[in-house]
């Protein structure tokens, strides 16, 4: 039997005071609907304006009506989500968006923050990381728990699909908007939603709990590997020495560098920046041979006998 919103918020256990990250769409309509009624008093509602759209004033306005129906006090916050050079525009957005959602989830006095993903979104995430060649990061989807900026947030309905949420909001009385961009099939998320899933829908019926399967595994797969890249790190030191680095099998030299530019830098390498990386790597035999290698928003350079991350500022 299909999980509905209700059962999930019934077995559902946030941080209490939540906040709802409310966008004024379906999903977090109902979320904050469900979540409201299941903790009387305990909800609060976020907005986050990003003025992306010609209509951003226009949704903040009807997330204000709602809330004020549901009597829910709702925190409106604009952002700037303006990249860097080097960051796409979608990461800066998402950055963007969390930092806000945590510092005004602390200003309202929330313990958690609720996120409206569902299970097709987690599919549709999955795809997407498939397309790219993602590795096991990317091939975890989106975790049901995390903690960012000190704040933690959830998913609670991962297991709902989006026609049982849109079907149980179809029962509840309450307006929510239809985001026009979410038709608009030039992006690939939304073609993936209107052209794949249902396909997928027709030949594997199950394909939800399945991608979700997977994905849990290989949220495991990747915790190990950041747990051994972590003991490699600090056993070839941070910044990295290169000659202990390149004691290590290659494929334990590409596990610690991701580690030590996420961890450490915040910075993401591309798999063919990697393989450069590891390449040069390689070739660093003497004190004379240069590394000098653009990854994310800096450089990985030698500095004497150990790596060292600059960023373009310090570049």
């Amino acid at each position: 039997m299909e999980l509905t919103v209700a059962a999930a918020l019934e077995a559902f256990r946030p941080a209490l005071p939540a906040a709802v990250a409310y966008s004024g769409g379906a999903d977090s309509t109902a979320l904050l609907l469900a979540a409201a009624r299941a903790w009387p008093g305990q909800v609060r509602a976020i907005h986050i304006h990003h003025g992306l759209q010609a209509a951003a004033d226009d949704f903040a306005r009807h997330c204000e009506a709602a809330c004020k129906t549901l009597g829910v006090p709702l925190g409106i916050v604009k952002v700037d989500a303006r990249h860097e050079s080097g960051e796409s525009p979608e990461d800066a957005a998402r950055k963007a968006r969390y930092a806000a959602l945590a510092q005004a989830a602390v200003s309202q006095g929330a313990r958690s923050v609720l996120l409206a993903q569902h299970a097709d979104d987690q599919v549709e995430t999955m795809l997407l990381a498939l397309s790219r060649g993602a590795g096991l990061p990317g091939l975890a989807a989106m975790p049901a728990r995390f903690e960012r900026h000190g704040m933690c947030f959830e998913r609670p309905l991962l297991g709902v699909s989006g026609a049982a949420i849109r079907e149980w909001l179809a029962a509840q009385e309450i307006a929510f908007i239809e985001d026009p961009t979410n038709a608009d099939t030039s992006f690939t998320r939304n073609r993936i939603r209107h052209h794949l899933l249902p396909v997928l829908e027709q030949a594997f019926p199950q394909f939800r709990e399945t991608f979700a399967r997977s994905a849990r595994h290989a949220a495991q797969g990747q915790e190990l590997l950041a747990g051994l890249a972590a003991q490699d790190l600090a056993a070839v030191g941070d910044p990295p020495a290169i000659g202990a680095l390149r004691a290590l099998a290659r494929a334990r030299q590409a596990n610690l560098l991701r580690h030590w530019l996420r961890a450490a830098h915040r910075a993401d390498a591309s798999a063919a920046q990697l393989e450069e990386l590891l390449d040069q790597l390689a070739a660093c035999a003497t004190r004379g041979h240069g590394i000098r290698m653009k990854v994310g928003t800096g450089y990985v350079v030698r500095a004497g006998e150990h790596l060292s991350f600059q960023s373009h500022q310090g570049a």
